[in-house]
């Protein structure tokens, strides 16, 4: 004689699930219970709390040092640009003390001598640039205080050889009217014939028929 269950399978297996399904929640709830009481939970949370603000710290950091570093950088592009600056301004006040220097050497020769007249030349010179040219510098000077005006001419010449013969040609614009009371500079440039070679350079300062100063340079 056989006993059968008066439930049908589907509600039996029904009943085991629900009870399996409550002794795993009811695992669940006794894990985390533990958990809290052993403080592991709030223990993790202060844990990521405190990396949190570690990490923040170190970004700040991080930023602070980046903020540092491109401020360095910018510094010291300025202070390189500052140096070029710096460097070209001392190369043209180099420049300009030369000038100055040479300025200096040319008019000290210019100071007259005891005993010349009231007219005399300084700083005759000349200059062949390329073979086809000839430039000119002469000053004239009355050495004298409160001198009188000065009318007269000035006459340039040059002389050399010309295709292997003596040559002499006045320069372009000789004799020119010279009018002054202490000073007066007078430049020029001249071609040169082909074939033309220059050897000497004078210059001539006339009042009238009177000749009143000369000089002659050689090159």
């Amino acid at each position: 004689m056989a006993v059968r269950s008066a439930l049908p399978w589907p509600l039996r297996w029904l009943g085991a699930a629900l009870v399996l399904g409550f002794c795993a929640a009811l695992g669940l709830w006794a894990f985390e219970f533990g958990k809290s009481i052993a403080g592991f939970d709030s223990a993790t949370k202060e844990e990521v709390v405190s990396l949190r603000a570690e990490l923040a710290r170190l970004r700040l950091e991080q930023d602070q040092a980046k903020s540092i570093s491109n401020t360095a950088a910018s510094l010291l592009t300025a202070e390189k640009t500052a140096q070029e600056r710096m460097t070209a301004q001392i190369r043209a006040l180099e420049a300009e003390n030369q000038g100055l220097r040479d300025d200096l050497g040319f008019f000290q020769r210019l100071l007259p001598t005891s005993g010349e007249g009231a007219v005399a030349i300084r700083g005759l010179q000349a200059e062949v640039l390329g073979g086809t040219q000839l430039k000119w510098l002469v000053l004239v000077i009355q050495p004298v205080k409160n001198a009188p005006e000065f009318r007269g001419k000035l006459e340039m010449s040059m002389s050399g050889t010309l295709n292997g013969k003596p040559w002499m040609m006045e320069l372009n614009g000789s004799p020119q009217p010279l009018q002054f009371r202490q000073y007066r500079r007078a430049e020029g440039m001249v071609d040169l014939p082909p074939q033309a070679v220059v050897k000497n350079v004078s210059a001539k300062v006339t009042e009238g028929t009177a000749t009143r100063a000369v000089q002659s340079i050689k090159l």
